[in-house]
């Protein structure tokens, strides 16, 4: 009956660990800056890696076919699991463009007011985009949460039952013996 029982908590623990690990990947899943960061920071160690291999030249450093091909894929995978993402860092990247690049005489003197205008406007629009973006992120980032608690507390249920039955049986089996 001590085995059982034993058995039963060892069960129950391996469950728990296993829904702790699941909480955690869908966590990392779902945090997209910090999966990005990782990627980028790997492919940073890899090049300096392959610049002291070469002993700083940058000719032999420079990633050959397949590398670019397989980045090629990873940036295809990315905007297919967040396109939305990319599309609004696509939005920023190029209103930061167009903001850094300076105006001329020309342009000053026949569009001035009414382009200044229009860049304020453009500038507000991007920033709502943003801010509309991360409302967006956030939001999934609580319906993955709430999915990864109610699968854990329905596995617990079920690993209640579980051991409730289990407890019924060794019961029984102890009352035959």
């Amino acid at each position: 009956m001590g085995e059982d029982a034993s058995n039963i908590r060892e069960e129950i623990e391996q469950t728990r660990a296993e829904m702790g690990d699941t909480v955690d990947a869908l966590a990392h899943k779902t945090d997209v800056k910090s999966r990005v960061k990782e990627s980028l920071a790997d492919k940073r160690e890899r090049l300096r890696a392959q610049m002291a291999g070469t002993g700083g030249r940058i000719s032999d450093a420079t990633p050959g076919g397949e590398e670019v091909k397989e980045g090629a894929r990873q940036v295809v995978g990315v905007a297919e699991e967040n396109p939305i993402g990319l599309a609004l860092g696509g939005l920023a990247a190029g209103f930061l463009a167009g903001m850094l690049l300076p105006s001329t005489k020309l342009e000053d003197q026949r569009v001035g007011p009414m382009a200044d205008e229009l860049k304020g406007k453009a500038k507000e629009t991007a920033e709502e985009a943003v801010e509309r973006g991360k409302e967006v992120t956030s939001q999934v980032a609580e319906q993955a949460v709430e999915t990864a608690k109610e699968a854990g507390r329905e596995e617990a249920e079920a690993l209640r039952a579980s051991a409730v039955d289990n407890v019924q049986e060794v019961s029984e089996a102890a009352k035959q013996s």
